[in-house]
């Protein structure tokens, strides 16, 4: 176990931080952020809009008259299908920021970029074209990872010509909003001309645009890939798995398919929508944020209440009863640090074989529950990550999602024990002797 420790911590660790700390990781997994709370605002009016609760909806029916849902479904659409479009401009102002320049004006020409790349016109059931719009399809969950693209590469491109000074430059006196605003010309002349070229190519060279293109050959397949029994195995074993080595997993593995999974709750947000039942067999996608988020990682990565609940059930040296009463209030709001560093969980060799095994199991089983029907798809509702669990299944699954995060739980604690219970005898003698 050390020498393989040893490797990890000498080779594998210094390779993640490397990652981890490149530009475009950094401006994407802060870029992205700024969506955060366009998906939470939007969530309420689909909760709203899609009581799960039909004596309810009838007599608001009739109370308000049978439209009384359209203006939450406007307020949803007007957050969800913009995601893409405000994700790129977040990325970009983020990767801008970070080098230390006037971000605004990147945020603003990647915006410009993005819907210069997708197309301006619709065509209706009837063959009539419909131009001077812009579909909303593609500025929401399919534009995602086009937005990836375009924010970073936007972003480092504006900071290039900053770099190099490739820039206007006004004379002393004139007033700083003016001078950046000439400063920014010429990179925005650059940027928005490149971008020119690039819709040309696509639009007569393939016959498409960019962000469809991407679409297709790119986030489809990686979507497909991250909604799959495989993709989530190696996501519920990889974060546990850094973590033990002191690395934030959470924050690793969720900058490299958080993009993905929320576009996978878009997808299902736009079935809702449409009004077609949240089924797999009309496309609803299992795997999802508020997967990981509420039924992955719930009570914090490992799913340690687990290990708490043994603490407070079992434990006899005053590290865990101490600990277990400190730890569980958090562990309740997903907080889960006292444990990883308090117990300890990292570095712990007793305590590997449970901290992984635990967020696996929970992935295949959870999987399949909604696979055969017993839990239904996520429907793109999201919830702050601090929300309780039983509550945030609830709200999620209804009752039967607050079962299953019970079930979990119980789960967690038959596996933690044993391991805990070796650690706690050791534990209990080292406090022994050192009373003696």
């Amino acid at each position: 176990m050390s020498s393989f420790q040893d490797n990890i911590n000498e080779k594998v660790i210094p390779m993640i931080l490397k990652f981890v700390n490149l530009k475009g990781v950094i401006a994407l997994k802060d870029g992205l952020m700024c969506t955060l709370p366009l998906t939470m605002a939007g969530s309420i009016f689909l909760l709203l809009a899609c009581i799960p609760y039909q004596p309810l909806n009838d007599w608001l029916s009739i109370t308000l008259g049978a439209g009384w849902t359209d203006p939450l479904w406007k307020a949803f659409g007007a957050t969800f299908n913009i995601i893409a479009l405000m994700g790129t401009m977040g990325m970009a102002y983020t990767y801008t920021k970070n080098e230390g320049y006037e971000p605004l004006p990147a945020g603003i020409i990647a915006c410009v970029v993005f819907v210069l790349t997708i197309r301006t016109s619709i065509t209706t059931k009837g063959g009539e074209t419909i131009g001077d719009v812009i579909p909303m399809a593609w500025t929401g969950g399919k534009g995602m990872i086009a937005a990836i693209v375009i924010g970073l590469i936007v972003g480092a491109v504006y900071s290039w010509f900053m770099k190099k000074n490739i820039i206007i430059k006004m004379p002393e006196g004139v007033p700083q909003g003016v001078s950046s605003a000439f400063a920014a010309l010429i990179p925005s002349v650059a940027i928005i001309l490149g971008a020119t070229v690039v819709y040309a190519i696509f639009n007569w060279g393939l016959q498409t645009t960019l962000v469809e293109w991407i679409y297709k050959v790119i986030q489809t397949p990686l979507q497909g890939m991250s909604d799959s029994m495989g993709g989530i195995i190696v996501i519920g074993f990889a974060m546990p798995f850094l973590w033990w080595f002191g690395v934030h997993g959470s924050t690793i593995v969720g900058g490299i398919v958080g993009s993905l999974l929320g576009s996978n709750a878009l997808d299902n947000a736009a079935i809702v929508a449409s009004g077609k039942e949240l089924t797999i067999a009309n496309g609803a996608h299992i795997v999802t944020s508020q997967f990981t988020d509420n039924f992955l990682t719930f009570t914090g990565c490992g799913i340690t209440i687990g290990l708490v609940l043994s603490m407070l059930l079992a434990g006899k040296s005053a590290q865990s009863k101490t600990l277990g009463k400190l730890a569980i209030v958090p562990a309740l709001f997903n907080i889960n640090e006292p444990v990883l560093f308090g117990f300890p969980i990292v570095m712990n060799p007793f305590m590997f074989l449970p901290f992984v095994a635990v967020p696996t199991i929970t992935a295949i089983s959870t999987y399949l529950a909604i696979k055969v029907g017993f839990l239904h798809p996520f429907s793109g509702v999201s919830l702050p990550w601090t929300t309780p669990p039983i509550i945030s299944g609830f709200i999620l699954q209804g009752w039967k999602g607050a079962l299953w995060q019970i079930l979990i739980m119980a789960m967690a604690t038959a596996i933690y024990f044993p391991f805990f219970k070796k650690q706690e005898s050791i534990n209990l003698k080292a406090e022994q002797e050192a009373d003696q």
